[in-house]
């Protein structure tokens, strides 16, 4: 069984998720608690919330939390990669894919992106077109905007 809460955000309330003390989900608003999930604060969801708070002040550049995302084995590789982009910049998906050892699978890859359990924590909202225009995202362009600028203003 895993473990759930809900936290205000200044881009609206969150859902953290954990299972084994280890982060799983970090989910958007509107987004459905997922199955086999309690509604209980544990301690890791305490400090995923602290780490996301100092985060949002412009504190926090780097996350230092135990992940366990949900995907296939290419899935997380490529949301390993998005871990390693610097905090404040961006990259392409075809410059994930070459990251990764997969030169052509940049629309793979948008799908891993799109498919990330684990927002902001794994920064897919670093991910942009390859003419650097902003592209979907899970939380909507408007979150991903606020997300961009606020690395940029604190970077």
């Amino acid at each position: 069984m895993g473990h759930a809460f809900y936290y205000n955000t200044p881009i609206g309330q969150i859902m953290i998720g954990e299972k084994d003390n280890k982060i799983t989900h970090l989910l958007f608003d509107g987004n459905s608690i997922p199955s086999g999930y309690i509604i209980k604060e544990t301690p890791i969801l305490a400090e995923g919330n602290k780490q996301l708070q100092e985060y949002f002040k412009g504190q926090r550049k780097e996350f230092k939390l135990e992940l366990n995302p949900c995907g296939t084995e290419f899935m997380k590789k490529v949301w390993e990669s998005l871990r390693k982009i610097p905090y404040g910049e961006t990259r392409s998906y075809k410059d994930i894919a070459i990251s990764i050892g997969h030169d052509k699978a940049y629309r793979a890859v948008g799908l891993a992106n799109n498919r990330n359990p684990i927002a902001i924590i794994i920064p897919c909202h670093r991910v942009i077109g390859a003419n650097g225009s902003l592209v979907g995202y899970g939380g909507g362009l408007d979150i991903k905007t606020f997300l961009l600028d606020l690395e940029r203003t604190h970077k």
